[in-house]
């Protein structure tokens, strides 16, 4: 018997099969290449099909699929929203796998949810039940946990963080991705380097040879290790923040551990003492000293592992 777990991202589509016990039997990867609407749809479940079919013995059988999507999965209806997808604002993918899987039970989640999930079957998160994973790449967001059960909100929407207000007053640029999310994002990191540029002409360093408007939170990350003044004030705003959205969570949710992943904690993962250290002053006093602030443990992986578990809870409350 295998598990399939299916992690749909902005640019590529990760399948992979497990055994029970978590141990990857498969994976691969596809580039999405442009694809849109329905053509993301037929990638996905001719993957499904291929993988089916090529099933050749028992441990490789598919027991149960489970998918994460990079948005909103709304359980009532089976339909998916996913803002960096065109043509995904109202989705029927369960119905599409659905046809393709026959008597294969299906379950989708957002990717936040899939993210802490992964991390409590195999990852940093094992053995809790509250965590939450802090998720920063080109957008934000946090998969919750609270007493061993995803919290999903009224309209599953709940973990979109990066609406978070962070400070006042309210400037029409959060409309489109939220407060948290313009400045401490991958792509805030950029916009915060930009700006600093534009009003700093006497600045020499790293980043001022490098185009203003193609700037990419890697590079500014490279020209902080290498001590640049200018990356360092926008890593330190960054963690600033990311201690402010720390301190709110721990303070809201009195979690075991906040695991932080994302594109953006690869290289941001030296800082979590100081961010721990920022979170510590705005937190409630006693739930900060009983968090563990920790990396993940599945790195680019968290998504299809939680994909997986996905499948696996699945066969488990059937």
């Amino acid at each position: 018997m295998a598990l399939l777990g299916i992690d749909l991202g902005g640019t590529k589509l990760a399948t992979a099969l497990f055994a029970d016990d978590g141990r990857i039997l498969l994976k691969e990867t596809v580039a999405l290449e442009n694809r849109k609407g329905e053509e993301v749809g037929s990638l996905i479940t001719e993957k499904i099909t291929n993988i089916i079919s090529s099933a050749n013995n028992d441990e490789r059988r598919i027991a149960s699929v489970g998918i994460s999507v990079p948005g909103i999965s709304h359980m009532s209806g089976g339909t998916v929203w996913a803002p960096n997808i065109p043509g995904w604002e109202d989705y029927p993918l369960l119905s599409e796998v659905k046809s393709v899987c026959g008597s294969i039970p299906v379950t989708i989640d957002s990717d936040r949810a899939c993210y802490i999930l992964g991390e409590l079957w195999q990852g940093n998160a094992r053995g809790c039940r509250d965590a939450i994973y802090l998720s920063v790449g080109t957008g934000i967001g946090a998969g919750i946990v609270i007493n061993g059960e995803i919290l999903r909100g009224s309209h599953d929407i709940a973990g979109c963080i990066g609406w978070m207000a962070m400070q006042r007053p309210f400037d029409g640029k959060y409309a489109d991705c939220g407060c948290f999310e313009y400045y401490d994002s991958g792509e805030g990191s950029s916009k915060l380097a930009k700006a600093f540029l534009s009003e700093d002409s006497e600045y020499d360093g790293e980043l001022r040879h490098i185009n203003p408007e193609s700037v990419r939170s890697s590079e500014v990350f490279s020209a902080y290790d290498k001590g640049d003044p200018l990356a360092a004030r926008v890593i330190g705003l960054c963690v600033e923040y990311w201690g402010m959205a720390v301190a709110n969570l721990v303070s809201l949710f009195n979690p075991e551990k906040i695991i932080l992943g994302g594109g953006v904690f690869g290289p941001g993962l030296k800082l979590i003492p100081a961010i721990m250290k920022e979170a510590a002053r705005w937190a409630q006093p006693v739930s900060i000293n009983q968090v563990s602030l920790e990396a993940s443990g599945l790195e680019g992986d968290a998504g299809v592992y939680g994909a997986g578990f996905l499948a696996l809870k699945n066969l488990r409350d059937l």
